[in-house]
């Protein structure tokens, strides 16, 4: 599995493309400008890295995502469950439940997903 690590910076960045994907890079930049005050040459500096990290792709000045917002996410949960919890799912369902109670709807909701992605 690729690791992709992000500041938090280069996330917000991240979120601005998935959003408006696909985007003219000169739209980039103006909405960078509006939304994080950054000058062209940040806006440029930042997607240069992340295409770099194989994120994101400008090609034809339209830059686009080469993983989802979604799979991009699951990676993250997937990674902080490894290093957190030793890759175990019962252990970090635990702490996430701990002192909650479930409603019912969670609970079913819940079982159905182990049920879909059990080991037969």
């Amino acid at each position: 599995m690729k690791v992709y690590k992000l500041t938090e910076t280069e996330e917000k960045f991240a979120e601005l493309i998935w959003q408006s994907e696909p985007i003219s890079s000169g739209d980039l930049v103006k909405l960078c400008e509006k939304e994080m005050n950054w000058k062209k040459s940040t806006t440029y500096t930042v997607l240069k890295k992340l295409c770099e990290k194989g994120i994101f792709q400008n090609k034809n000045a339209v830059v686009s995502s080469l993983i989802s917002k979604d799979e991009y996410y699951s990676k993250q949960s997937i990674r902080f469950v490894e290093d957190t919890f030793g890759g175990s799912l019962p252990r970090f369902l635990s702490a996430f439940i701990s002192g909650k109670k479930l409603s019912k709807q969670q609970a079913e909701e819940l079982k159905r997903l182990i049920d879909e992605h059990k080991e037969v």
